[in-house]
């Protein structure tokens, strides 16, 4: 018997939008806690990854200043869950002063401490 994984999935759309409306549209850069598990790594386009909460909120910090993003939508089209393991593949944008972004990413969730993280991100650009 197949599980639907309805509590997992919503357990998703909530960090979801936590990254969505209050770290790229609020610049509440502290909430990554609560979206990365504590030893996470993101492997952004073209440069090194970054290891560890410590790591990656100075890094959306910088890169969201930078590139004055002022809201971003994640648009999950792929999931799939296995014990405290799921992954998420989708389309997102991010919109910034200059227009918008259009990206496309995968993330390897994690439960940590009874709640879904994400851990292990990796992104490109769509251009």
């Amino acid at each position: 018997m197949q599980t639907d994984h309805s509590d997992v999935r919503a357990a998703m759309r909530e960090v979801n939008r936590i990254f969505e409306e209050e770290v790229c549209a609020g610049g509440r850069f502290a909430a990554l806690e609560r979206v990365y598990t504590r030893d996470a790594i993101i492997l952004p386009p073209g440069q090194q990854s970054v290891s560890g909460i410590e790591g990656i909120i100075g890094f959306w910090a910088d890169t969201c200043r930078s590139l004055k993003v002022r809201s971003c939508s994640l648009r999950p089209y792929e999931v799939a869950v296995a014990g405290d393991t799921a992954y998420e593949v989708a389309n997102g944008e991010v919109g910034t002063e200059n227009g918008p972004v259009p990206l496309k990413y995968v993330v390897i969730w994690k439960k940590e401490g009874g709640s879904w993280k994400w851990h292990r991100d990796i992104w490109n650009l769509n251009s």
